[in-house]
């Protein structure tokens, strides 16, 4: 695969501007084609699939996407359909909505439709965005939910299995705006050999084929890389007992910073 491809995997900390720049939701059009750009959109997460994914296409419409497509699936039978896989294959963009990770995984989770979107998304044939839940579900591991503001203890975060697209990290979103921290600190306490990324609202994630993402958007993503751990007590002690991890690395990066996931780095930025 070529260092970096037009295709792209965008993770999106919520809350994304719908209404000024767009510049996230501009990035995740003009990577599905533009123009030419048949687009996807599903709202499985949200309580209320139909007004948000009328949102979402007529954000894209007015951006001049000449179609759009919702795979409105509200019950787990529906999900498995292998119809979907009809409906999703000409598309060059899929854009999964916010609401509930686990609502989401729970229609989703290893459907002909999310194996085909995988698939497509990790060979750079489709660009695939998810915000806040959508953001959520991209890692192998998942955070369900949990608290903030608490001391890092293993009671403070749920994890659950997300949908894979970019099975190294895990995600958490809404990031400092909520406070969340030291519960994703607890989860990579949990999932050492994994990166933990807190994205922020309104920022977003963009994931090359080359294994790194560039930062785009008003917020940081703090970057928990638990790979140089020396030590946690995470499996001695009881779920509400404190945490203690050393030699955790932490780095906050700003629109425009990127990240090797592969070889856990930031790379140098153009001045």
């Amino acid at each position: 695969m070529s260092p970096v491809t037009h295709n792209a995997i965008l993770a999106i900390g919520g809350a994304e501007d719908k209404v000024h720049g767009k510049e996230i939701l501009h990035t995740f059009f003009e990577r599905s084609g533009g123009a030419a750009a048949r687009i996807g959109i599903i709202p499985c997460a949200s309580r209320d699939p139909e007004a948000i994914s009328g949102r979402y296409q007529q954000i894209f419409a007015e951006m001049g996407a000449p179609e759009t497509v919702v795979m409105d699936i509200r019950d787990r039978a529906q999900g498995e359909d292998p119809g979907w896989k009809t409906l999703v294959e000409p598309c060059t963009g899929v854009f999964i909505t916010g609401g509930d990770q686990v609502r989401l995984c729970g229609l989703l989770a290893d459907t002909p439709l999310i194996d085909l979107i995988r698939q497509r998304a990790q060979l750079g044939e489709i660009t695939l965005a998810g915000t806040s839940a959508g953001a959520a579900v991209m890692g192998h591991h998942m955070i369900a939910g949990g608290g903030s503001g608490e001391t890092p203890n293993r009671a403070l975060v749920d994890m659950a299995i997300g949908l894979g697209f970019v099975p190294e990290v895990i995600v958490d979103q809404h990031f400092h705006n909520r406070n969340r921290m030291a519960r994703l600190m607890s989860a990579m306490a949990m999932q050492p050999n994994r990166v933990g990324l807190g994205i922020d609202e309104d920022t977003c994630a963009l994931f090359e084929g080359d294994g790194s993402f560039q930062v785009i958007g008003k917020g940081v993503i703090t970057v928990v890389d638990p790979g140089e751990m020396t030590r946690t007590n995470e499996p001695d002690i009881t779920p509400t007992d404190p945490l203690s991890i050393h030699g955790l690395r932490l780095h906050l990066l700003a629109h425009g910073d990127r990240f090797d996931i592969t070889h856990r780095k930031v790379l140098a930025t153009a001045q």
